[in-house]
């Protein structure tokens, strides 16, 4: 919203956030027509949610199995839904750009474009470190 106020050009608000220019010209429109309501992000319509009754049935178990694994594995707590706090978003943001468009034949194509895809990005690193920055999160090392 600051740059769409301040005059920047959408191809440099789109460079700079990784996105595509028709994207911040959707965003810029709704920002015209509804002020800041109209870029609030909604959340994900598809993301399944469970219910405080299913949470409670699966956090014992998962509890038993983190702590079983405690020796190979490092659980990070994050608010409910944080998608600006998880570098994996946008690995799977740039993930199904590339597969996008894709009309698999069957889950075995899928999956092979899908490496594929992981497999391009993993040897672009400015592309990991722009999610990483995203979040705010910091690599050592």
């Amino acid at each position: 919203m600051e740059r769409f106020e301040a005059g920047e050009k959408s191809r440099e608000i789109a460079a700079a956030l990784r996105v595509s220019v028709r994207s911040v010209e959707r965003w810029r429109r709704q920002w015209r027509e509804d002020g800041a309501a109209g870029i609030a992000s909604k959340g994900s319509p598809g993301r399944p949610k469970l219910s405080d009754a299913q949470i409670a049935r699966l956090e014992p178990p998962m509890r038993e199995f983190i702590e079983a694994s405690k020796d190979w594995l490092t659980v990070l707590q994050l608010p409910s839904y944080a998608p600006d706090l998880n570098p994996q978003e946008g690995i799977l943001s740039l993930v199904k750009r590339t597969i996008g468009n894709l009309a698999a034949a069957n889950l075995d194509q899928l999956a092979r474009a899908v490496r594929r895809s992981l497999k391009q990005i993993q040897y672009r690193p400015h592309l990991i470190d722009g999610c990483l920055t995203t979040t705010g999160l910091i690599m050592d090392g």
